[in-house]
Parts: C-alpha cells; structure tokens; sequence
C-alpha cells in the first residue's frame, strides 16, 4: 500500500493520463501518522529574522504563526504522487513533498510539478514560500529543474509585482512535450520603465537545447490560448492602468509577435469576447478553428444598455474585426456552452429569462430553431412573483449608475406605500469615467436566492436594491482612493434618491449592507452620511493603519497616500 486516500489540501488531487490508462493523484502518505500535538511547555519565543535587509509586505489573514503551525502544515499538506492504473494498481512517483501543482506532458511522457520547501514565513502566504519547479519522466527520474527560487520576500507591494527567475510553467497544449514559462524583464517591479515587462519562453523535450523566446509582453504576462505551430494567443495585463494586450504569435516562429488589440479590460461593452477551446486527444485545451483555418472562434457576453446578449463570432488569424454568427435575442440571456459542428451552426446553449429558469438548448444558427435539451424546474417557486427592475440613474456629476431593484411578491405601490429598503453593495475602483458608468439591463436573468442571500429579505417585506453601483474613480494621475469617502457619499445619494423617487422606498427606514469591502463601505457610509438607519457590515476589516501596505485596489502604502491636513 502506497497510499490512505486522496489529499485535496492543495486543490484537485488527480489528473488522468492523456490515454486515460491511469490516474496520476496527489494522495495522503501511507505513513503518515497521527497529527502533531502541540506540548505544554513554551519552547521559546518566537523569532523572526529580516537577514539586514527590509521590505514592505501587505497584510494577510491565516498565516503559520509558530513551530506548530509548521509541523501541521507540513502533516497535512504533504503528499505522494502515486501512478494508479485501471486495475487499481498504483506505484508511488518520486518523493513525497508540498506538491503545490502538478500535470502530464500531452505525450504522457513527463511530469510537470512544483513543490514548496523550507524555510517558511509566518509573514506571507504559502505561495511565496521558497520553490522548486521541475521536470520528471512519468516515473519520477528527474529530467530538468526550471528553478529553485528562495523565499520571495522581497517583493513591491504593487498587484503585478513578480518573483525573479521563471514561474507560471505549464505544457504547451498543442505540442508533445514543450515546457512554457514566463519570466520578469522587470526585476519583478511593474513600475520599472522598460518597453516591455514579461517574456514567454518555450523549450521543448528532452529539455537540451537553449530555451526560445516565444514573445515580449509590454505589460505582466496573464495567459495562452493555444492553437497549432502557427497561431496562439498571449494575453497580459497591468493593473494600474487596467489594460489588456492580445498578442498573436507563431510558436513555429517564436519572437515575431504581433498585437492583436489593446482595451481596457474593464470595459463591459467593448469586450471581444475569449476564443473558444475544446480539448484535443490529449485532453488538452485547443483553440477551436474554422474549417479553412483563417479564423478562430470566439464567445463573449455582449454586454449592451439594453442588457447582455452573449454571441459567437470569428476572429481572423491576421486580426481586424469580428464577424458575429450568432447573438442571444430578447427577453433570453443565453450563453454558448459548446460547438457542435466545424461551422458553427450547431451550438448548444444555455437558457434563462427572468422568468424561466436556465435549461440547456441545441440551437441551429442558420435556421433559427431551438430544440430543448433540458426541463429544470424553477428551484424556488415562491419566488417567482418577486418583480426584479435594472434601474438607472445619475450621479451628482452626472456619471450614469444602475442598480438591480427587487420587490416582494405581490407589492404595489400605490397601493402599500413605500418599504423599508435595503441596498446591499461593493466599490469597485475604476480609471476611465466612461467605463465607469456603463450600464447593463439585467432583467433578461433568472435571479433566485440561495445561501446566505440578502435577497430573502423580500419574503419579510423589504425592497432590496442589489448592487447598486459603486464606482471610485482614479483618472488624470489620480488614484481612486483620493476621493473614496466623496465619491462613495455621491453614489449612495444617487440611490437613495432614485428608489425614493419611484415611491417603493422609504428614506427614514433604508440600510446598507454588503460584505468584504462592501463591508468596508457600509462602516464608511453610516459614519459619513446620514441616508442610513442601519446597516450589514459582514467580514469586513476597517482600520487601515493594520493594512499599511496596500489594501482592497489601492497599491500605495499607508504613507505614500497621505494628504493634507484641513486648515
């Protein structure tokens, strides 16, 4: 016996092989004994060590915090790699260790895997902690170590900042055994002034000769979308402007990258959408090309005023503009799940109205037909006389806001007078005012509750204004937080006065809830303003002098975002 059950502790514990003969799985050692128990008697202080050097580290929850925490760590976070065939036989891979990630090469000759080591930090999470990204045959015997980085602990405070050396390793989709990795031009600092920030590097098996520049990446690399030797997609990402780069490459001719578009990727409306993938017999995932290979197909969710309709389209290998084949219509939001021809005429979709509950349908693109594919009842019946609204109203600097406004079953207006109302929300922090106030009509989704939803507040007679919009706004070589508590006041306001306005609310009985930072924002409102009677802080955390490097969206620390003091 190599092993006493699957160890999930890292996330999923088994991939099958790529001819599916066997199971690759992350299991729990056979000896691994019965978990430490902390003594009695203190063994010491504990002590920590910055080596002569310093630097700023943000604030994390769930830490190790002592020797003890180390040895539970390491007794159940360990694990064994084990081969398990069909017939059930399983053969140990390598050593045991902290295997954070593992996968197969598509040939199902190599075995991908990085693993964390010692020393550890009671100051950063474990995905810091020093690692080793390595190469194995399928049978354990090392073939190539990328990197062996220590403790990343000197790392800027900003969201892209990166470690040095390689990381974000994976196969390459589409070839039999290419190991594909990014590393920081940068230094790991995105405020660095360098053209470009990443570069994507590729080196085939058996890992010998030098390894090749796929592409340079002007911002922080994000991810691939694979094809063939001819096309794939490298996308990056810098968070303080917001902006996306899609770059299309030739793996067959690496270094000749070419920009497909650039947008600000929290843009609703102008979304392109992400190219369609489907697994190849490699269980792999593979862009899907059209039938003459000029074009890839892409989906996205078609956010418009009006609402979101989700569409298919192709997007030319050489670039330029989509051509739609399909889009969602009125009153259905209804998303492509997958393709069921080479051409795109044959879909299947998944279904919702704000009445009918989401079912999954073969469609035909050409000929309009819809055939059901499934009958899933409404889960929650005593909800669908709920009366569910987008509204839509402005700020006092004009921004257009939306929120999504519930009432309970059978209320009229006219009829019951204003309600008590409850808006329940979260900031989110944004660097171009027009895509700020972007607007989309949510009244073609099935909305039922569930959990701990605020929402079954309305089988007790409130109006709930669901996400009300929230937005703090950085633009001209501001940030966001410079004028967080103005701009937060600004938008409740805003929606306080558009329920009342309509006559569902009543402005003496109104709360605000919301969780996290909406949480954050729910504190921030009662102490600021005078709209509320109560409110829903949930899990929030408020004093931001125990989060001096960095919170929520700011990148700044505590001190370099001072102001001055009235007069």
């Amino acid at each position: 016996m190599v092993a006493s059950g699957l160890n999930g502790t890292f996330g999923t514990p088994f991939a099958w092989m790529p001819d599916s003969t066997a199971l690759i799985a992350y299991t729990v050692p056979a000896n691994r004994g019965p978990a430490p128990v902390a003594g009695d008697t203190p063994t010491g202080p504990v002590v920590q060590e910055s080596a002569g050097r310093s630097s700023a580290a943000r604030t994390y929850e769930d830490l190790l915090g002592d020797a003890q925490d180390e040895a539970l760590f390491d007794h159940y976070f360990t694990g064994q790699l084990v081969r398990i065939a069909l017939s059930g036989a399983a053969r140990p891979i390598g050593a045991p260790g902290l295997i954070t990630e593992f996968s197969v090469s598509p040939d199902g000759r190599y075995l991908l895997t990085e693993r964390l080591k010692r020393p550890y930090s009671y100051l950063l999470p474990a995905r810091y902690f020093p690692t080793e990204i390595a190469v194995a045959t399928i049978d354990g015997q090392r073939v190539r170590t990328l990197v062996d980085r220590p403790l990343a602990d000197d790392l800027p405070v900003d969201f892209d900042a990166a470690v040095k050396g390689p990381r974000e390793a994976m196969w390459r989709s589409d070839a039999p055994a290419t190991l594909v990795w990014a590393e920081a031009l940068d230094g790991g600092n995105p405020r660095a002034k360098v053209a470009f920030h990443d570069v994507v590097k590729m080196q085939a098996a058996p890992f010998e000769a030098a390894p090749v520049d796929l592409a340079m990446t002007p911002a922080r690399y994000a991810t691939t979308f694979w094809g063939d030797d001819g096309f794939a997609m490298v996308v990056d990402r810098e968070w303080r402007s917001r902006t996306e780069h899609r770059l299309a490459v030739a793996p067959a001719r690496p270094g000749q990258a070419r920009t497909l578009l650039t947008r600000n990727y929290q843009d609703q409306y102008g979304d392109p959408g992400r190219p369609v993938v489907e697994s190849n017999a490699a269980g792999k995932p593979v862009m899907r090309f059209t039938p003459d290979h000029k074009a890839v197909y892409v989906t996205g969710d078609g956010a418009t005023k009006a609402g979101a309709f989700p569409f298919l389209a192709t997007l030319p290998l050489t670039g330029g503009e989509q051509t739609r084949l399909w889009s969602a219509k009125p009153p259905y939001y209804e998303t492509v799940v997958a393709m069921l021809d080479d051409t795109g005429q044959r879909i299947l979709t998944r279904r919702e109205s704000a009445k009918l509950a989401p079912n999954y349908v073969v469609r035909s693109v050409r000929g309009g037909s819809a055939k059901p594919v499934t009958a899933f009842a409404d889960p929650a019946p005593v909800f669908a006389g709920v009366t569910q609204r987008t509204i839509t109203y402005p700020r006092a600097d004009g921004l257009a806001l939306s929120g999504s406004l519930y009432l309970p079953a059978g209320y009229d207006a006219k009829r019951d007078g204003p309600l008590p109302t409850l808006l329940w929300a979260y900031p989110a922090e944004f660097t171009d005012a027009k895509v700020a106030g972007q607007t989309v009509d949510q009244g073609n989704r099935f909305v039922r509750p569930r959990g701990i939803s605020h929402l079954f507040l309305l089988t007790q007679g409130y109006a709930i204004l669901d996400n009300p919009a929230m937005p703090i706004i950085g633009e001209g070589g501001t940030e966001a937080n410079d004028t967080y508590v103005k701009q937060l006041q600004q938008n409740a306001q805003a929606a306080v006065d558009a329920v009342v306005k309509l006559g569902v609310a009543d402005r003496t009985r109104m709360a605000v809830g919301g969780h996290s930072y909406g949480a954050f924002m729910t504190a921030n409102l009662l102490a600021h303003t005078d709209l509320f009677r109560a409110g829903i802080a949930r899990s929030g955390a408020y004093n931001r002098t125990l989060t001096p490097f960095g919170f929520q969206a700011e990148q700044r620390t505590y001190w370099q975002a001072t102001r001055p003091i009235p007069k």
